[in-house]
Parts: structure tokens; C-alpha cells; sequence
């Protein structure tokens, strides 16, 4: 019997938790079992994962295969923990040395040719890895420069499965985090308020309402500029200080929308949900993995609700609308 332990990161939420990856081989008929709570797409992972390390030119172990996600009270969702299967797979088959894993954590899905693809939440799991003592974390190559935003934290960009086991072999070096595109980020495109004409008292009350970080609430009929002064409110505020854009790049990180080629969001976000939406929309939905709602979206920006007739009646008997 051979059993190999691997660290990856569980996101609920916008928090990391570290979570151990156990595989055991054992004698009998060749099969791959999952236990440790995981969800739909994690039970597809056996089959990625296998299609991945044969394609990457390694042996699949002809062997009874256990693989542990633990604590095993704590939901897995997603496939990030493709790598660290794979990983903890062939440390069990003697494939790489286990002190070599020890000290690393794992973050990515694989695809069936062995490509390390981009996941979600990234920059909470390294936050997570980064609070939990870890000296490395391999993340894929196009997550690279959103976990480099950790400080402290040594990435180690992942573009396949072949070329992570030549590094924990000792025969490769782990490359360098690419440089981040200087691409505008979320709120670098609202418009300008020296746009509008007239409108001195909306103004007015649009400047102050930046000024003191106060809730706005405009009345007027249609086509008296109320949209046209909220959609230029974002452009008034100040970049997020360092802290601010950390809370921010990672709930938009969680959510899957965050720019490829702008890793850290600078400024203050903008939502406006159509009056069609759903309060799932607006404050998240999700039963193992909670996706962040527009609500959450435009934290430390602005939520600009825009004719929502629907909401009022929704939310009106208990909020008093």
C-alpha cells in the first residue's frame, strides 16, 4: 500500500481553506474512488485527471485508488483540485518525491491533454495558503499575476502537467510570474460628470454623496438625467486603497469576472442590474459554492438600482419602499 498527502485550497465564499489531498493505492481491481464531500464536477475529476497524466506521458496506476479530500466535513466544489489529485496520484506511484510536494500547494484544473487551465478564486486561495505558512503555491499561468498580488507568497505558474512533475522531479526550474498587463480596470471607463449640461442641484447632490461615501436617492420623471448623473458617480471617487482592492479583486475573482490581464482592481466597481433581475442575482446564489451577487460585485463602489419595480415588490412589505 502507498499513500501520498498533497495540499490544494477549498473557496466558500470569498475564504480559502486549506484542504489535504490524500491518495492511497492499494491491491485490487483498478478503479479511482472520491471521498471528502465533493461535488458533481469533482466526481468528473477522475476522469480528467486520468486523461491528463496519460497524456502527459506518464503511467496511470493499475491499482485500487482511494483519493481524500479532508477535513471531510468541509463542501468541495469546482475543479481546482485537478492538479493536486494528479500530484497526490503519482506521489503515491513514486512518480515525484514526496518532500518535494510537502512544502507546495496546488491550484488548477487540468485538461484532458494535461493544459493547467485558469479557475476561479484564485487570489482567496492564495490568501488562504499564504495565512497557513506554505512556501509555494503552483497556480495556473494565467492565474499567475492575480496570486502574485499575495505578499510574501512564491507562485509558481503551471501551463501543463508534464511541466509541473519535471520541476517537483528536480529537472526544471519553476518559470517566473509574467508581467501584468496595464489594462483599465473596472471603473476606469465610467463617464465624466463635466459631461453634463446644467443639472446643477443633481450635481451637487452626486458630488456630496462621493464626498461622504452617503447613499443617494434621486426622484424625477423619465428623462430628467437621473441615470445619466449615476452612471458618472463612479468617476468621482478615489482609486481603493490597498486593502480595499485586495476585498474587491477577490470577490470578482470568486465570481469568474475578473479581467484577465488586470489582476488588481483599482477602481471602485459599478454595478446597475436591470430591473428584471432576480434577488438571487443581487445578493448571490449557489448551494456548495455561493457566487457573489451584484450586491456583493460592487462592494466599496456603487449599486445603482435603476427603475426596479420588480424589487419593490418583492422586498417593499418588509423594507417599507
Amino acid at each position: 500500500m502507498a499513500l501520498a498527502r498533497v495540499r490544494a485550497v477549498a473557496v466558500l465564499g470569498v475564504e480559502g481553506h486549506l484542504v489535504e489531498v490524500e491518495a492511497d493505492l492499494a491491491n485490487g481491481l483498478p478503479r479511482m474512488t472520491l471521498i471528502g464531500l465533493p461535488d458533481a464536477s469533482l466526481h468528473e475529476a477522475r476522469d480528467r485527471v486520468r486523461a491528463a497524466v496519460v497524456n502527459s506521458g506518464h503511467r496511470w496506476p493499475d491499482r485500487r485508488i482511494t483519493v481524500g479530500l479532508f477535513p471531510a466535513t468541509l463542501p468541495k466544489a469546482g475543479s481546482g483540485f485537478d492538479l493536486a489529485m494528479a500530484v497526490a496520484v503519482l506521489c503515491a506511484a513514486s512518480v515525484v518525491p514526496a518532500q518535494a510536494v510537502a512544502r507546495r500547494v496546488f491550484i488548477g484544473e487540468l485538461a484532458l491533454d494535461g493544459r493547467v487551465r485558469a479557475v476561479p478564486g484564485v487570489l482567496p486561495a492564495v490568501l488562504a495558503a499564504a495565512g497557513a505558512g506554505v512556501e509555494r503555491v503552483v497556480v495556473p499561468v494565467d492565474n499567475a499575476a492575480e496570486a502574485a498580488l499575495v505578499p510574501g507568497a512564491r507562485i509558481e505558474p503551471a501551463a501543463d502537467l508534464a511541466g509541473v512533475l519535471a520541476v517537483l522531479r528536480g529537472k526544471a526550474q519553476a518559470p517566473g510570474v509574467p508581467p501584468a498587463a496595464s489594462t483599465p480596470d473596472v471603473g476606469e471607463t465610467a463617464g465624466d460628470l463635466a459631461e453634463v449640461a446644467g443639472q446643477s442641484r443633481g450635481r451637487l447632490a452626486v458630488e456630496v454623496a462621493a464626498a461622504g461615501g452617503h447613499h443617494l436617492f434621486m426622484q424625477g420623471p423619465p428623462g430628467s438625467g437621473k441615470t445619466m448623473l449615476a452612471d458618472r458617480l463612479p468617476g468621482l471617487l478615489p482609486p481603493l486603497d490597498h486593502s480595499a482592492a485586495l476585498e474587491v479583486t477577490a470577490i470578482h475573482s470568486v465570481a469568474g469576472i475578473l479581467p484577465a490581464r488586470c489582476p488588481l482592481l483599482t477602481r471602485p466597481p459599478y454595478r446597475s442590474p436591470h430591473h428584471t433581475a432576480t434577488p438571487a442575482a443581487l445578493v448571490g446564489s449557489g448551494s456548495a459554492a455561493v457566487r457573489p451577487g451584484l450586491a456583493s460585485q460592487a462592494h466599496c463602489g456603487v449599486l445603482f438600482l435603476d427603475e426596479s419595480s420588480n424589487l419593490k415588490y418583492t422586498y417593499g412589505d418588509q423594507r417599507g419602499w
